[in-house]
């Protein structure tokens, strides 16, 4: 093994991914993790295990040992929140996102927190937002442009 080969699996990995091939990216991200464990690899294979294989507990496990690992690493908390949201876990998935955003202002992070958007205060702000009351109203003063 020469000492490049890890990083050549994992370049290649990431341009899958930024192709949409999750497989091809699993495969380069195992291989490299195999050769130089390093928490970055470890992270992205754990992203492509719970989008592939749908091992969400193993790879929460795997972001979170990287985390610990690097917590200044931006991209660490990236991709932990792509799995919470591969989990439908949102508010977690936010929750992280910003964590990450307090760490290192990360273009990819604040793309992300876009699309998820942000929830308007509820209507009747003395109630719980699931409460029946609110929910309705929100969505009728919502076709009314009131809100």
């Amino acid at each position: 093994m020469t000492e490049a080969e890890p990083e050549i699996l994992f370049t290649k990995g990431v341009k899958s991914l930024a192709r949409g091939e999750w497989p091809v990216a699993l495969a380069c991200f195992e291989d490299a993790a195999k050769l130089k464990d390093t928490p970055l690899h470890n992270s992205y294979l754990a992203l492509c295990m719970a989008r592939e294989r749908g091992q969400f507990k193993k790879a929460i496990v795997l972001c979170t040992e990287a985390l610990d690992a690097e917590p200044d690493n931006s991209v660490l908390y990236l991709n932990l929140g792509k799995v919470h949201l591969l989990q439908k876990e949102r508010d977690e998935a936010i929750l992280v996102f910003r964590l990450g955003l307090g760490r290192e202002a990360n273009q990819q992070i604040i793309a992300e927190l876009d699309k998820l958007g942000s929830r308007k205060p509820p209507p009747l702000s003395f109630l719980k937002r699931d409460n029946p009351l609110n929910r309705y109203l929100g969505k009728i003063l919502t076709k009314l442009g009131l809100r």
